[in-house]
């Protein structure tokens, strides 16, 4: 029986969960802003070598 209380008060697993999904949603959030943002520069490095020519 102690056994059981023991495991249902240890939360460290579920905190170790949650500082996980926290990291992956960050990576998704910034994998996302800079995948936008090397399109949107290579586009301008594209226009601006055009001018040049």
């Amino acid at each position: 029986m102690q056994f059981i209380r023991k495991m249902l008060k240890n939360e460290k697993g579920a905190t170790a969960i949650e500082y996980g999904l926290i990291a992956a949603l960050i990576a998704v959030a910034a994998i996302g802003a800079m995948t936008s943002l090397g399109s949107k520069l290579g586009s301008t490095f594209n226009n601006v070598s055009g001018n040049l020519k």
